[in-house]
């Protein structure tokens, strides 16, 4: 399988819709791939806060139809990354006023969608997307030729358990977008191999390049086999990281090393 990850930079002087049309662009060079993927929120910057209301769309929004036109176009599967979406108001309509999710969406090679994933954990503390955004309660997979996509966004890295949900349904390969800042870049390198690890999966995270809100961002997106083994990293700019993986790997993983069998926490009730 061919994986490109787009890192791309956020720039602020550059408007949304502009770099809508940039980044269709850099998709269609990409038609050689079996699988892109884009970072979170690359539309408005993950920490530009103020922004994620007065830019927030519906599902089926701007962003909705370049991707999906894109994806056809390359004819790939795109992880598209993530978007603030509006969702409808409580009285089921799209008047502006109903929450904001942090949501991925995923498209087939013929443009169609293929699964759409509202972040479950926000990052802020009690402050910015935290208090902002909505929650996702979904843990979302989709079936590409070859292997499975289990799908987490950023801050999600922290947590393990949401990846042992993602393999407990059948995830081979972990795609992961993120604005993920400067300063914590050796968490994020640390992470994306504990999770590649311990669940004996291929990881691809995708970060964002340039400084959103004036919070540098780490860019340095990884592709990470099942043993841990850093495959390609890319660098602080603006880049495109392309790798070929076997997904057939997992498989053969889990079985010259079975640690998963073992697992005794939170996959069965224990024994009496």
């Amino acid at each position: 399988m061919r994986a490109s990850l787009i890192q791309i930079a956020v720039d602020e002087g550059e408007s949304v819709a502009s770099r809508r049309r940039r980044t269709a662009a850099l998709i269609r060079e990409q038609a050689g791939s079996d699988l892109v993927v884009l970072p979170e929120l690359w539309t408005t910057g993950a920490f530009a806060y103020e922004e994620f209301g007065a830019e927030a769309e519906p599902l089926e929004g701007p962003t909705y139809e370049v991707m999906a036109k894109a994806a056809s176009d390359a004819g790939v599967w795109l992880h598209a990354g993530s978007i603030p979406e509006r969702g409808p108001s409580e009285g089921g309509s799209a008047a502006g006023d109903g929450p904001l999710y942090n949501t991925s969406l995923l498209f087939s090679p013929s443009g169609e969608l293929a699964a759409a994933y509202r972040k479950i954990h926000r990052f802020g503390f009690d402050k910015g997307e935290a208090v902002l955004m909505s929650a996702g309660r979904e843990v979302v997979t989709v079936r590409l030729p070859g292997t499975v996509l289990g799908v987490a966004t950023c801050y999600d890295l922290r947590f393990p358990e949401l990846f042992r949900s993602l393999v407990d349904a059948g995830a081979e390969t972990l795609v992961i977008p993120a604005g993920w800042p400067e300063r914590r870049r050796a968490h994020w390198t640390l992470l994306a191999r504990a999770r590649a690890v311990e669940n004996q999966a291929f990881v691809l995270a995708c970060g964002t390049a340039g400084t959103h809100a004036g919070v540098p961002q780490a860019g340095h997106s990884i592709v990470v086999d099942p043993w841990g083994e850093v495959l390609a990293e890319a660098g602080a700019g603006e880049e495109v990281l392309t790798v070929e993986f076997d997904p057939g790997k997992v498989a053969a993983t889990r079985e010259q090393f079975p640690a998963l069998k073992d697992r005794v926490l939170g996959l069965r009730p224990p024994r009496r």
